[in-house]
């Protein structure tokens, strides 16, 4: 799956991934391993949260869709 980051959303995370490693385990890491860990969610985890997102988005316009419809049987006329 490929994840477009922008250089400051790619820089953060990698930051976030250091901060992490330190705080929870620490860990000090490198830029390299923390750019791997990164490449590691980006490739194995994050297609399952993508999927996960829509599957809500899904079921949302699901009920938007369903909501809609019956608004619009609402406006029927009753034929005599």
């Amino acid at each position: 799956m490929f994840i477009r980051l922008t250089k400051e959303q790619h820089q953060m995370m990698i930051s976030d991934i250091q901060t992490f490693f330190s705080q929870e385990r620490d860990e000090e890491i490198s830029e390299f391993s923390a750019e791997r860990v990164l490449d590691f969610v980006k490739e194995s985890l994050a297609p399952h949260f993508y999927n996960a997102a829509i599957s809500d988005v899904k079921h949302v316009v699901e009920q938007q869709y369903a909501s809609m419809e019956d608004e619009i049987l609402t406006l029927e006329r009753p034929i005599k």
